[in-house]
């Protein structure tokens, strides 16, 4: 693109390619929660909960000691 107008070779114009210094691996699992389903476990005693949907296990205190759970 000599005269950075967007009419270099193809597929190589203004707006086009992979995003620069990303792996797009990584830009999809931005938001890796891992979803609605599975559990939440307290690492101090080992009870195993079911998951709260849009509540992160992280904020969950566990009923028997009291101690943050936390994602299974």
């Amino acid at each position: 693109m000599p005269k950075r107008d967007g009419t270099g070779p193809r597929g190589q114009g203004a707006g086009r390619g992979q995003k620069r210094g990303m792996d797009m691996a990584s830009d999809s699992c931005v938001r890796s929660g891992a979803g609605f389903s599975g559990y939440c476990i307290c690492p101090n005693c080992g009870l195993k909960i079911s998951h709260t949907p849009a509540q992160p296990c992280s904020k969950e205190t566990c009923p028997e000691c009291w101690s943050r759970m936390m994602r299974e």
